[in-house]
């Protein structure tokens, strides 16, 4: 019998079980696929501990987990044209992707998987690959840029770190210190997070330098460094606050991507142009365990649930 991942109470990960249901089959204008690979991201996190926020989401008990899924398409249902049985495909399946199978429609958020691409890194790039983008893309980042990026070891942050590089800037990340040198493998220049960050940054920079552009992906005090450091709030894009506490600063995330954006990312990882590093794999039984670890918030990539 199939396995899906659920939580049929909100509060802790200790609530995710691995339940056996009948296999899904697709309707009209959907595919049916055979899961491989299932990225984790922290609003799954955000859903099963709080149930205000998982109602915001449209969360209802029981509940699916996972966003990002990536496998071989295993049935088709009528009118599906985009896509063949035996396919390699991924993107997102909100709070259905940890499972076995997940049902998702043809001309929703999924894409052909690139061949050299590994179902471990196309299973992960669904929410973070759109999201840099688009966060990257906001800023129109060019040669004279300087461009700091927090939380630049994440999924995230890693990815936009390395598109904003591709556009010509030089990027100062923040990460916790066992990460600097993997950051400067890439080009990044890092800097640790906390207090201090803007004494740090300055550091770092060459004389006559500043910062000219920010892309947060850890929340309020990024911004309140980077306005501090004198970058404009225009220059500031942040996904990780909102409210008063972005103040001010762009919110783009990705909604603001297409599936256009997921099929280039997808294309600079399998190139080898860009690097997704993946922490940690879990198998399905796993699962709680998977987000005991992302929960840490000390992750370097990705972590990944496979099911076989």
């Amino acid at each position: 019998m199939p396995r899906v991942v659920q939580f049929d109470e909100f509060g802790s990960r200790d609530y995710l079980t691995v339940v056996e249901r009948p296999r899904p089959w697709p309707g009209p204008g959907q595919i049916s696929v055979r899961v491989m690979g299932a990225g984790l991201n922290l609003v799954d996190i955000k859903a099963y501990q709080d149930e205000r926020a998982a109602a915001r989401m449209g969360v209802t008990l029981p509940s699916g987990v996972g966003q990002d899924f990536s496998g071989f398409v295993e049935d088709i249902g009528e009118g599906v044209t985009a896509f063949t049985v035996g396919q390699a495909v991924f993107g997102s399946a909100p709070f259905a992707s940890i499972a076995d199978f997940t049902v998702v429609q043809e001309d929703g958020q999924v894409v052909a998987k690139p061949d050299p691409l590994t179902f471990e890194v196309a299973g992960s790039l669904g929410v973070v690959g759109r999201t840099a983008m688009a966060s990257a893309a906001s800023l129109v980042l060019g040669e004279h840029d300087t461009v700091l990026v927090s939380a630049a070891a994440g999924g995230v942050g890693i990815l936009a770190a390395q598109l904003a590089i591709r556009a010509g800037a030089t990027v100062i990340g923040t990460a916790s210190v066992e990460n600097h040198e993997f950051l400067e493998t890439l080009g990044i220049i890092p800097v640790a997070y906390g207090e201090g960050l803007v004494e740090r940054v300055l550091e770092v920079l060459d004389d006559g330098d500043r910062v000219t552009a920010v892309l947060d992906n850890h929340g309020t005090p990024t911004i309140d460094a980077a306005i501090e450091l004198g970058v404009p709030v225009d220059r500031i894009n942040t996904i990780a606050a909102f409210g008063p506490g972005a103040r001010g600063a762009q919110t783009v995330g990705g909604r603001g991507a297409t599936n256009a954006d997921l099929i280039e990312i997808a294309e600079l990882l399998a190139e080898n142009e860009l690097v997704l590093p993946i922490d940690s794999i879990f198998p399905i039984e796993r699962t709680a365990e998977a987000y005991a670890r992302l929960e840490t918030r000390h992750v370097r990539g990705k972590i990944v649930i496979v099911t076989e």
